[in-house]
């Protein structure tokens, strides 16, 4: 008589982390493919580049403005409940400017309010995921539990780029907006279901000011910590504009319109699931090291666009750029893990979601003027030319360096107190998600 076997999760996938890898594949279906989607709602209720890229900076402003809060509240509160009503906002938030773009009603400051509404929706989300992503897995198979959970989300980012593209020219950007308020909905219903008892409660502390000094504490007493955020804030910016406002831009008036950014951008997401892949069997000992070397092809597509290369050359580069980048995203997160105590984790994510995103609706905004005085080949290879400068300069930080992994988690470290550079311990594996 034949027998079946069950299917078992790995030891290391336990019940919060196989909830927020759901969520993260179904958020991140929807969002990515509302990113093209928005540009070009923008572009066809007849705005121009620099409005393309005030819609961005809209976006990312209160994204800045409220990360601190966000995450000294993602520390105080159960993490869920955070995650759980910033998901419904942006849930509110994209199917109101789902029906404005439907109804052919969209004005630019109405998109810009909502686009400001979920941007202040994600300052909230990003240090809570960060946060309980981190505190959801432990042990030795901590780094792939990470590059699993970031092939997942890529794939879905493949997916979701791949689809968007085809749905924006096939029925118009509005669908793929209401698609995405939809996936935040089913989001945040797998989110409510986390389970946080394993976290300790958080001792009364003295305020939200005292949150905020302890986490920048902790965040500036580590150098590879907040050099790699000061070399995110420019490369994040610079990037940032040249695929929000730029690329859409090329692709419309060389490339064909929505659909081939949206398959370039379907590429970059299989090249970070291929990285990934890759990650869960490379456990390079130097971390930061390795990571940063693996961010100076970020700035292959800027230069791509400047050209700009044809469709499958472009296709190409950002598939590279996708798997060198996650490297990075993986060993950023695995530093992270093995490095800032649980009960810190929101307020420090916070300061590195701040640092890396502060600077971007100044670039955002500033794309479309920059354009004019420069023209964009020239705006684009500028983008090139500073990922280069920044990812060079980190180097020069002895901790980036010398960072070694371990195979013991930090309970608790003194800031300032450099537990890992240099300190010759065991290697042990983990992995990054994310920029800076």
């Amino acid at each position: 008589m034949p027998t079946t076997t069950a299917f078992r999760r790995p030891a290391w996938a336990g019940r919060n982390y196989t909830l927020l890898t759901a969520a993260a594949v179904v958020t991140n279906l929807g969002s990515h493919g509302a990113l093209i989607a928005s540009a070009f709602a923008v572009l066809g209720a007849g705005g121009d580049g620099g409005d393309v890229g005030l819609v961005a900076a809209a976006r990312t402003l209160p994204l800045v403005l409220f990360l601190l809060i966000g995450g000294a509240v993602a520390d105080r509160l159960p993490r869920h409940r955070v995650m759980v009503a910033a998901n419904a906002l942006n849930c509110v938030s994209q199917a109101a400017f789902a029906a404005l773009v439907l109804a052919g009603e969209a004005r630019l400051w109405q998109m810009m309010l909502l686009s400001a509404l979920g941007g202040a929706g994600q300052a909230f989300f990003n240090p809570a995921a960060e946060g309980m992503l981190l505190s959801s897995v432990d042990g030795e198979q901590a780094g792939r539990a990470f590059a699993v959970f970031r092939m997942a989300m890529h794939g879905a980012t493949l997916g979701g780029a791949a689809l968007g593209g085809a749905m924006v020219a096939a029925i118009g950007p509005g669908w793929v907006l209401a698609a995405d308020a939809a996936a935040f909905a089913l989001a945040a219903a797998l989110r409510a279901l986390l389970d946080v008892k394993h976290i300790p409660p958080r001792a009364p502390g003295g305020g939200m000011l005292a949150d905020l000094r302890e986490g920048w504490r902790e965040f500036t007493g580590r150098p590879w910590l907040w050099g790699v955020v000061v070399q995110f804030s420019v490369a994040n910016a610079v990037v940032g504009a040249a695929d929000a406002v730029y690329g859409p831009l090329v692709a419309r008036d060389h490339l064909g319109g929505a659909a081939p950014w949206g398959l370039a951008l379907a590429f970059f997401g299989a090249g970070t699931v291929v990285g990934a892949l890759l990650m869960t069997r490379w456990q390079p000992r130097r971390l930061l090291f390795v990571g940063t070397l693996c961010v100076f092809p970020l700035a292959l597509p800027s230069a791509a666009l400047a050209v700009p290369v044809p469709v499958g050359v472009l296709c190409a580069v950002m598939f590279v750029t996708g798997v060198t980048l996650e490297v990075f995203g993986v060993s950023w997160m695995t530093a992270l893990h093995q490095e800032i105590p649980e009960e810190k984790l929101s307020r420090v994510s916070a300061y590195d979601w701040f640092g890396s995103v502060a600077l971007m609706p100044a670039a955002m905004a500033l794309a479309g003027p920059a354009e004019t005085a420069f023209g964009r080949p020239e705006a684009l290879w500028g983008c090139a030319v500073l990922v280069v400068v920044v990812t060079a300069a980190v180097l020069c930080v002895p901790d980036v360096r010398n960072l070694r992994r371990r195979t013991r988690h930090v309970t608790g470290a003194a800031p300032g107190t450099d537990t890992a550079a240099g300190s010759g311990s065991a290697d042990a594996e983990r992995p990054v998600g994310g920029l800076g």
